[in-house]
């Protein structure tokens, strides 16, 4: 509550879960994107004026306008997403307005999604589930819907963050060699045993399976092109669980469609949700819609995450979500 007993206004860009928009409802006078749909930077401001509290995710694009326009009464962005390239911090830095994310706490279920997209892909999982669901499947045969093992591949996981770390935990539970690529070598304890790659080009070498695992940022969009995927082992699968605009499309389809690739598993893309529509004419692409962390227990945790957070900021903490410390003021 605010010291004259009224709660602070917020506004919430898509529906949370049920438990932590109760909790939402207790602590804010919230108001609602009630058809849950993606709003334009327009819309947000429309809908938001007045508010100290923008509640957004990774589908809202939270730039300077947005920032400027509802500035000064709003206080704080509370993003349900580990990355914020989505808003533009240069601005909520200049403008005071702090910028609260949801790390740790979506790893475990976004390195499962990253193991079921490379089972499906390498396990031709796509073509198996049609066969069996258009009553194709003349039965058991030999050399039927042939795949590739997991055991003693190669795992190339690209962003050893803390989703990457525990990917490589589970690609190691398979029997994978377990290599990485980041801008730095980790602590010993942190790559437990994963072989460290500090050229991009040299690591796709020997990639049998690459995980993108990388915080979307502008320097790496297209970094996976034409040119390194070519530098892949006949037959290589790609994981994407990062951002789509990381990969080229045009590169990537056209890899699959020849065989330069096995196949491909992915969970992101460029402008989503208007995927390019090849992927969705292709066999080997096990095709996921962004729902590394769409577990009951993640999504609850996450919103607890900013809720914690702000609670902590209205009693004049600073909590560890919260990006841009240095320019954020206290809670009023």
């Amino acid at each position: 509550m605010e010291a004259n007993g009224t709660k602070p206004k917020a506004y919430l860009c898509r529906r949370f879960t049920e438990n932590v928009e109760a909790a939402m409802d207790d602590r804010y006078d919230l108001r609602r994107n009630e058809h849950d749909g993606i709003l334009s930077p327009d819309e947000i401001v429309h809908c938001a004026q007045g508010s100290e509290v923008l509640f957004a995710s990774a589908t809202e694009q939270i730039n300077e306008g947005v920032l400027r326009r509802l500035a000064p009464t709003l206080r704080y962005v509370a993003t349900l997403s580990v990355g914020y390239d989505h808003i533009d911090m240069a601005a909520a830095d200049e403008l005071g307005i702090g910028v609260l994310h949801t790390p740790d706490v979506l790893s475990d279920a976004c390195a499962e999604v990253a193991m079921m997209l490379m089972l499906n892909a390498c396990r031709r999982g796509y073509e198996a589930d049609r066969m069996v669901r258009t009553n194709q499947w003349p039965g058991w045969a030999p050399t039927q819907l042939l795949g590739i093992g997991l055991k003693a591949k190669r795992v190339l996981v690209f962003g050893m963050g803390r989703i990457g770390r525990e990917v490589a935990a589970r690609a190691r539970a398979f029997g994978m060699e377990i290599h990485y690529h980041n801008r730095r070598a980790l602590a010993p304890e942190l790559a437990a045993g994963a072989l460290y790659h500090a050229d991009l080009d040299d690591a796709l070498r020997i990639a049998d399976v690459l995980v993108i695992a990388a915080p979307g940022s502008p320097e790496l969009k297209g970094v996976i092109n034409a040119e390194r995927i070519a530098l892949m082992p006949p037959r290589a699968v790609l994981v994407n669980i990062s951002r789509g605009d990381l990969v080229d499309d045009d590169a990537l389809i056209s890899a699959l469609s020849t065989g330069r690739l096995f196949a491909a598993g992915l969970d992101v893309y460029a402008n989503e949700p208007n995927i390019d529509p090849r992927y969705r004419t292709l066999d080997n692409v096990f095709l996921s819609p962004h729902m590394g962390s769409a577990t009951q227990e993640t999504r609850d945790a996450m919103g607890w995450l900013l809720l914690n957070g702000l609670d902590a900021l209205r009693q004049g903490d600073m909590p560890d979500n919260l990006l841009n410390p240095r320019s954020t003021p206290p809670f009023s």
